[in-house]
């Protein structure tokens, strides 16, 4: 047996470990005590340009509704964007009726879904962490959303590679990510081993890939920025017994939906100019936790319903 030291664990506790370290001091700031003057949230501008962004996207579910009520479910995510991403320091503006611009079809709805997603990641680098983190969790949304929609854009891999002369000191934030990638490396050599199907055996060596790739991308920019990237442990001990197929796609899926957690809080703890990069694998993990029958989840990588934010 490995000393307990050189054992890492490959189960909820591992991830969600990394992702409360990351998110430990990101947090928003509590409620200002009663009667305290309420300073201007630097926030605000950007919530309102994602408010209105979401306005748009909702006056274009509703202009398809009556002829495609399955829209239901999605519209109602959409919603919940469009509460969580609300500042708390102003009036909440109504959605306005359906512009004649409005699509009118579902191939314009899912083009309009991507398009609103990527701009999302526009103010990534101005927005504080925790905001941060809301818009690329909304942004992988609205990805998922385009491919349930039939988008084959949606489905692009990512084309985000770390700078070769990364600003700022991604070290601390990147350690888990890539201590999380090594993990997941060795969840898809289980997973490759148990399973039957020829496509799914060509997926899972499709994705073993792209977790290697990223992998070797997190150790670049950490020996680059100075820093020794964090070893694979020597084992792994996995989250439940993998002896069949059904198994392997299960796990499959759990690596995929914690890795969102994962990079969801990298985005708010990477350095800005880093946190494309994370926002990225958010969204690729997203997408395949999707493929591999993980549930749908309206905020990819939260834990939960995030409520606006209370200006500091």
């Amino acid at each position: 047996m490995q000393p307990r030291s050189r054992r890492t664990f490959l189960t909820l506790g591992l991830l969600v470990t990394a992702g409360t370290a990351l998110t430990a001091c990101t947090e928003p700031h509590g409620t200002p005590p009663a009667g305290a003057a309420r300073r201007p949230d630097p926030d605000e501008p950007i919530r309102l340009r994602a408010v209105a962004a979401t306005d748009t996207l909702l006056a274009g579910y509703d202009a398809l509704l009556p002829q495609a009520p399955q829209l239901q479910p999605l519209r109602a995510e959409v919603a919940q964007h469009r509460a969580a991403l609300q500042p708390t320091t102003t009036a909440p503006p109504t959605v306005t009726a359906p512009p004649s611009s409005a699509p009118t079809t579902l191939t314009a709805l899912a083009a309009l879904e991507r398009q609103t997603a990527q701009s999302r990641l526009a103010d990534l680098d101005a927005a504080s962490p925790p905001l941060a983190r809301l818009l690329a969790s909304v942004s992988t949304a609205g990805v998922l959303h385009a491919a349930a929609l039939g988008d084959p854009g949606a489905t692009t891999p990512a084309a985000s590679t770390p700078s070769p002369t990364p600003a700022g000191d991604p070290a601390t934030a990147f350690q888990d990510a890539l201590s999380a990638e090594h993990a997941a490396v060795y969840g898809y050599g289980v997973v490759g081993a148990r399973l039957t199907d020829d496509q799914q055996r060509t997926d899972a060596r499709t994705t073993l890939a792209a977790h290697q790739s990223r992998r070797d991308a997190w150790q670049r920019l950490l020996a680059t920025s100075g820093a020794t990237p964090t070893a694979a442990a020597a084992g792994y001990q996995l989250p439940f017994p993998v002896t069949d197929a059904p198994a392997a796609t299960r796990l499959a899926a759990h690596l995929e939906t914690r890795l969102t957690t994962v990079y969801a809080d990298l985005v708010a703890a990477a350095p800005t100019p880093h946190r494309l990069l994370a926002a990225d694998a958010l969204r690729d993990s997203a997408l395949r936790a999707h493929h591999w029958g993980a549930a749908p989840t309206p905020f990819p990588g939260l834990p939960s319903t995030p409520t606006p934010s209370t200006a500091p």
